[in-house]
């Protein structure tokens, strides 16, 4: 059958190029732009019909090197990559774990109500000796390992066992004396046999065992977590892709066409990764949801091919001519929403936060990626065979036509109205943001059934909190009795601070312990450190007594005093807890008046000064960090937008009007969180640039089918309904698919996964309402600005070029 030529004028959306400006007549150069613009659009729609078997044969070949090549793609599980790289407080924390292991701990708790008799203390030597034999494990440091032995029981009778006993308390022993823990040292990955994830499932093995036994620590934390993570990864990204496409079967009904936008997540997921591991990239904490993000700009790409190449076939054109057209029509406005995903994501990278940084990199690559595979699967798919070449109507389309229609009279009809509670919507959106608070508590990042929540639960309520401080305190030559007062006092004011209790308001401790080689001498030395200072004998028994602590506790010795292989310099260790679960304001008041009498207190050794680090101090400032940035992004993503729609459509106010009813829905979900009072996590932090380059792709498809309608003559209520009916239509069907898939994240154990996938859910209906509610109000007070100028010279241009194609 011979084919009709391809005529410009029936494509709604090619305008997407086409010129605002009004001396477009007396300038023959933007009128060579916009037939080269048009020609390329034909051509490359042409060319991939043609070759569609080539095309076919090379995804074939990328899928299987993909999959070949990604196998080799690593997940890192280094817990410093969470934090801003820019952090000061972040080179502390590495000196800390070169020189004590401060990763290597993994603390085995249990529950004892015997524990202060005979057989408790024989039950606990036993316990720390069966992990200690264990492969992976260093050594192991208990109660029932001090110098006292089995007499560490004997609190009446021995002041000794009493000073031993209190030093314990909030470290290795609950205050209620029944909750009791064994501080395990592993081996350095480069010298153990057995695997980390091995050595902590024996430890676990063991503690399963005994009344309320549980494990900690960051080893424990990095374990478990990013197990979790690693394996939401490998099954999100298809729960996503099945229930957007259950969505896609629903409404178009055709199996052909559930199955090719599955081919293309899966080809953009596969060579994503694959470029990814080419690249020298890894996966990080963030990464579990680049599977969701690929699959719904996927998705949402193919449903606007489907739309169209369905519009074209109802019109009469056979399918080859039909997806010629399709291609030719969403070729730049295709390109164009690519391009403000990958500007959107892109933005991500200016991000001080290492996963979100990471993440920017990694969805950027997947939105390109959705391009290339969908020019390779798409043709060779939708015309392969002659079964269910065509997607049908979904049930109750015709009362969705009829309420495009409706829509547009009725905002046409009040478009001041519609102004009014748009304007207030935002006002209030706005209030809400400043009431924005952080989520500083680490276990909030869990559900409560996991066993990390379990583990610091108890660590929280029962071992003096799991916020974990450290102070590094320098000196030059060896731990004197000058040294170890100037500690003493440090400790003693650091014991006095206090913050109002979150529950009635009283004064509490900030700190729940402080603990510095310090304390262990005068628990295990008849010579109080007062008195070591002023005796001449002093520097004779502190060097006993440092001797007597280094091969009796020989653990807690080597983690509390140690020198840095890096550059030689000489460190004691102040090591601090505070609860976990308190407010981010008291967080940092307490890390700034720990620091603030470290500086005080602390006198530089070697250009070294004293330094307060710590997982506690990192967390509290993570999220916060990753707040700011949302907003550097999102002003970068926002700009970026903005020039390339200004560009494109040559018009800027059209590119100002596209990005309001993408922003506003932003806005609006945050300050909902504000008035809810539901803190800012991980997840929460990364929605303002990411969603506003999803949300504007459904922009672009609508301006350009508005502007073509209004080049044509016909006025802006035909036009608006025009680009209801098609933009609009589509962008109903990509959103429910969108919303659908990202309710995948929901299922994740990882909260901030499952923040970013509901908020991404809201976010995106809300640029659907603003995209069909406010997006043309906009247009309709823009008028002729939002024309294309198309004067009788260029519509015989036009022709010509037409028919020479």
């Amino acid at each position: 059958m011979v084919q009709e030529p391809l005529s410009l004028r029936q494509f709604p959306y090619l305008p997407f190029f086409r010129s605002h400006f009004r001396h477009q007549t007396r300038c023959p150069k933007m009128v060579f732009q916009k037939i080269s613009m048009r020609r390329i659009a034909l051509r490359v729609a042409r060319w991939l019909v043609l070759q569609r078997v080539m095309l076919a044969i090379v995804a074939i070949l990328l899928a299987v090197w993909s999959v070949e090549r990604s196998r080799h793609l690593l997940f890192v599980r280094s817990i410093d990559t969470m934090f801003d790289r820019t952090d000061p407080a972040l080179g502390p924390y590495r000196r800390l774990a070169r020189m004590f292991g401060g990763n290597e701990i993994v603390l085995a708790a249990y529950e004892d109500a015997e524990l202060f008799t005979t057989a408790g203390i024989d039950r606990l030597r036993v316990v720390s000796q069966t992990l200690a034999s264990l492969d992976g494990i260093k050594s192991c440091t208990s109660l029932a390992d001090t110098p006292l032995g089995p007499r560490i029981i004997e609190l009446e009778q021995s002041p000794t066992a009493r000073r031993l006993v209190k030093l314990m308390e909030g470290y290795t022993l609950g205050e209620d004396h029944r909750t009791v823990a064994v501080i395990c040292l592993l081996d350095s990955p480069a010298s153990e046999q057995t695997s980390r994830a091995d050595v902590i499932d024996s430890i676990r093995l063991v503690m399963s065992e005994l009344p309320r036994g549980t494990v900690a620590g960051e080893p424990v934390m990095l374990r478990d977590g990013f197990s979790m993570l690693e394996r939401d990864g490998n099954l999100l990204g298809l729960v996503s892709a099945m229930l957007s496409g259950g969505v896609i079967f629903i409404c178009f009904r055709s199996i052909r066409w559930l199955l090719i936008p599955l081919a293309v997540v899966l080809l953009s997921l596969w060579s994503t990764r694959g470029v990814l591991a080419v690249l020298g990239l890894k996966l990080t904490m963030v990464s579990t949801m680049l599977s969701a993000m690929i699959t719904v700009v996927a998705i949402a790409t193919i449903v606007h091919v489907i739309v169209e190449f369905r519009r074209q076939r109802d019109a009469g054109a056979a399918p080859e001519q039909a997806l010629e057209h399709s291609i030719a029509v969403l070729f730049w406005p295709t390109i164009g929403a690519i391009a403000t995903d990958v500007i959107g994501f892109g933005s991500l990278i200016a991000s001080r936060v290492g996963p979100v940084h990471d993440f920017g990199i990694m969805t950027a690559i997947g939105a390109l990626m959705v391009l290339v595979s969908a020019a390779l699967v798409v043709p060779f798919l939708t015309l392969v065979g002659r079964f269910g070449c065509d997607p049908l109507r979904a049930w109750g389309e015709g009362s969705l036509e009829n309420g495009l229609d409706r829509l547009v009279k009725r905002l046409l009809g009040c478009p001041r109205r519609v102004l009014a509670v748009f304007v207030m919507v935002v006002l209030v959106a706005v209030a809400g943001m400043s009431r924005l608070e952080v989520e500083t508590d680490f276990t909030k990042n869990f559900r409560s059934s996991s066993p990390i929540v379990a583990s610091y639960d108890m660590i929280e309520t029962r071992l003096g909190g799991a916020g974990m401080i450290d102070l590094l305190v320098p000196f030059s030559d060896k731990v004197g009795a000058d040294l170890l007062g100037r500690v003493s006092r440090l400790e003693n004011r650091l014991r006095k601070l206090v913050v109002p209790s979150e529950v009635d308001g009283e004064s509490e401790p900030s700190l729940t312990k402080v603990m510095s080689v310090v304390d262990v001498l005068e628990a295990i030395s008849p010579v109080s450190i007062e008195r070591l200072e002023s005796t001449r004998l002093g520097g004779w028994l502190l060097e006993s007594a440092i001797e007597m602590l280094r091969t009796q506790l020989p653990q807690l010795g080597e983690s509390l005093i140690g020198r840095d292989p890096m550059d030689g310099s000489q460190w004691l260790r102040v090591m601090l807890r505070a609860k976990e679960r308190q407010s981010a304001a008291t967080k940092r008041q307490i890390i700034d008046s720990v620091s603030k009498i470290v500086n005080e207190e602390i006198v530089p050794v070697e250009n070294h000064s004293g330094e307060v680090t710590g997982f506690f101090v990192l967390l509290s400032q993570l999220v916060e960090r990753m707040l700011s940035d949302q907003w550097y992004t999102f002003a970068l993503a926002s700009v970026g937008i903005f020039l390339l729609l200004a560009v494109a459509f040559r018009n800027v106010a059209v590119a100002a009007v596209a990005l309001v009813p993408n922003a506003v829905p932003i806005f609006v979900v945050l300050g909902m969180l504000g008035w809810c009072g539901i803190r800012v996590n991980m997840g929460t932090a990364m929605i303002a640039a990411v969603s506003m380059g999803l949300s504007v792709d459904s922009s672009i498809h609508y301006i350009a089918a508005f502007r073509r309608r209004m080049s044509e003559g016909f006025g802006i209520e035909a036009a608006l309904e025009t680009a209801h009916q098609t933009a609009g239509r589509a962008m109903i069907f990509s959103t429910l698919a969108l919303v659908v898939g990202f309710l995948a994240l929901v299922s994740s154990g990882f909260i901030p996964t499952v923040s970013f996938g509901v908020l991404s859910c809201l976010t995106l209906s809300g640029g659907l309402i603003g995209n069909l509610v406010v997006l043309p109000v906009l247009l309709a007070m823009l008028g002729d600005w939002a024309k294309p100028f198309s004067g009788k010279v260029h519509e015989k241009r036009d022709v010509l070029v037409e028919h020479q194609i």
